[in-house]
């Protein structure tokens, strides 16, 4: 009699968490050699930011703003530990269920990574090298610490009275084999026993010796699993080497694909002064109102909005600007050609066309860089082209009107923002600035590739998930003080914001309490039209509570609308409007 004993769950569920550990640590350790963006996380999530219906990433980006990406790839680990674990579990039956649980999950990262823009055969290697570790460890483990289910014998023999027994027993079972097998064809087919007669032995009492086809029954003491058995102790310690083999992968993977060469390339830039420079901004420009947001946004607050995973590291001497399509003169710049050229500085305003309606996705900042109408000046725009198919390094695209950048406004190839190189998660060494437009349809980060083309023969990444081909942004104002749902003091107070209509200008912005009667705030100077502007207004907080709104009119005489819509397709619209008890 025989009976299966297993190894616990938990066990099971350890082994494969450790493997799965060791693969990503494999994994990550040759994507910093062939690069970051093979890593298979990284190329799963990029597609699930590629398949995502728009309503879901706008609930993403409202949700988590700037850690929408770290959620995304933190879900993705958790999702995997969960899949590792069960396969840990599965293994303890038969480790060949772990590695084909192992070999589809790869299968998945390298259908992932092929996707991404620019993948070529080596792309694969990070992930065919993590599930071959995964496999390996977690074989390993199963076999270090006898994981696996096995079949073992039912009694063991305590003394030699109990080797005699199960002598006779065996003896029996062959003899009673033999009388069944002579029912049927009326021969004795057991030889052992025929071979005894044949000697002049008979019966059970000569002992015989039980044949090499006999196994001896054994019994199993409690807790015993088979040869070995399960040692917890043997498990753990295999776990231990396994981690610590995931974790130095991990970190010197990172340390591989780290931004350090691209740091030490953007420290060691020298900026050139402007052929242009921004004059400086008029007094007045920024009221200083603690709780208002500043003028200037310094970029370690600037927002940050794009579908990049991973920042993006170019080496700024290896980056080139390629601008093709429909022109006279293809041109492709190095990053030296570049910062030879006339450099202009700008004040300009950027917006997300996700920003919800008092939202804080957008930023002000001064900016250096070559003008985008120079560069298609001297390509020799060929006519009827409408538009400018602009690229990523990480293969974002984007399209912008040629009419917009032509039409004399400072939009540039930027290099340097608020006077220092442009960082790095804001598009170094070169990104795009359209003043006037929604980010998504003028501000590619990282752009390596710009095609002129039309807009009825190509599309860009965001239009065929939903989202206007052409997005000129919309007027808007936001209440930053006081804050949604404070307690006030009753008696005289601020109420204070922002407004901006990029490339037209802010000409009013007006205040009501209670739906009352609107009164017109204070404005503070503004450089140009392609930045926000900020308002003030004085109010006599009487005890209650009360309901503020806001509403801007742009210098074309356009008031916003009150009506409240979402960002999708072209951009939000409606009165900011916040409530606060006054005491």
């Amino acid at each position: 009699m025989q009976r299966t004993d297993r190894a616990p769950a938990w066990a099971g569920a350890l082994a494969g968490l450790t493997a799965g550990a060791v693969a990503l640590g494999v994994a990550q350790l040759a994507a910093g050699i062939v690069g970051p963006k093979t890593f298979p996380v990284v190329a799963v999530g990029d597609v699930v930011v590629d398949l995502t219906p728009p309503p879901v990433k706008d609930f993403a980006i409202n949700a988590f703003g700037a850690n929408d990406k770290t959620v995304l790839v933190g879900g993705v680990l958790v999702v995997l530990a969960l899949i590792a674990a069960a396969l840990g579990v599965a293994a303890r039956r038969r480790p060949v269920y772990g590695d084909a649980g192992l070999l589809a999950f790869g299968a998945v990262g390298v259908l992932a990574v092929l996707t991404r823009p620019g993948a070529g055969a080596a792309w694969v290697v990070p992930t065919v090298a993590g599930v071959a570790a995964g496999m390996w460890t977690l074989r390993a483990l199963v076999r270090r610490a006898g994981l696996a289910s096995r079949a073992v014998p039912a009694y063991e023999p305590a003394d030699a009275d109990a080797d005699a027994d199960a002598d006779r027993m065996a003896d029996t079972d062959r003899m009673a084999d033999a009388d069944r097998t002579a029912d049927v064809d009326g021969t004795v087919a057991d030889r052992a026993v025929a071979g005894r007669a044949a000697d002049g032995e008979s019966g059970p009492q000569a002992g015989p010796e039980p044949g090499p086809e006999i196994e001896r029954p054994v019994v199993m003491r409690p807790g015993a699993y088979g040869a070995g058995g399960f040692d917890r102790r043997r498990l753990l310690t295999g776990v231990a080497g396994g981690v610590v083999v995931a974790g130095a992968a991990t970190v010197l993977g990172r340390a591989l694909g780290s931004r350090q060469a691209v740091d030490v390339a953007r420290g060691g830039l020298a900026l050139p002064s402007p052929a242009t420079p921004a004059a400086p901004l008029p007094a007045g420009t920024d009221f200083r109102i603690g709780g208002l947001s500043p003028f200037v946004t310094r970029n370690r607050d600037f927002y940050r909005v794009d579908t990049a995973l991973v920042v993006p590291q170019v080496d700024p001497r290896a980056w080139r600007l390629r601008v093709h399509g429909m022109v006279d003169r293809p041109i492709e710049l190095t990053f030296d050609d570049l910062l030879g050229r006339p450099l202009t500085e700008a004040d300009i305003t950027l917006t997300c066309v996700s920003n919800p309606v008092g939202g804080e996705y957008i930023g002000n900042a001064r900016w250096l860089g070559v003008r985008m109408a120079d560069v298609l000046r001297e390509a020799g725009l060929q006519s009827g082209a409408d538009m400018l198919l602009s690229t990523s390094e990480d293969g974002f695209t984007c399209g912008t009107p040629v009419d917009v950048v032509m039409d004399g406004r400072d939009a540039l190839f930027a290099v340097a923002m608020n006077g220092e190189v442009l960082p790095v998660d804001h598009g170094f060494p070169v990104r795009q600035v359209v003043p006037g437009l929604y980010g998504y349809v003028s501000a590619t980060k990282w752009v390596v590739d710009v095609k002129v083309t039309r807009f009825d023969r190509d599309e860009a990444y965001w239009t065929p998930r939903g989202w206007a081909a052409q997005a000129p942004i919309k007027t808007q104002s936001r209440i930053d003080l006081p804050r949604q749902g404070t307690t006030l003091r009753s008696g005289r107070t601020t109420v204070a914001g922002v407004a901006w209509a990029q490339h037209t200008g802010i000409e009013a912005v007006e205040v009501r309490v209670d739906r009352g009667e609107w009164r017109r705030a204070r404005l503070a100077a503004v450089p140009g039209p392609d930045t926000w502007r900020q308002w003030a207004l004085d109010w006599d907080a009487a005890p209650g509570r009360h309901t503020i709104e806001v509403r801007a009119t742009d210098a074309a005489g356009r008031t916003q609308a009150e009506q409240q819509t979402p960002p999708a397709p072209d951009g939000a619209t409606g009165w900011h409007t916040i409530t606060v008890q006054v005491t």
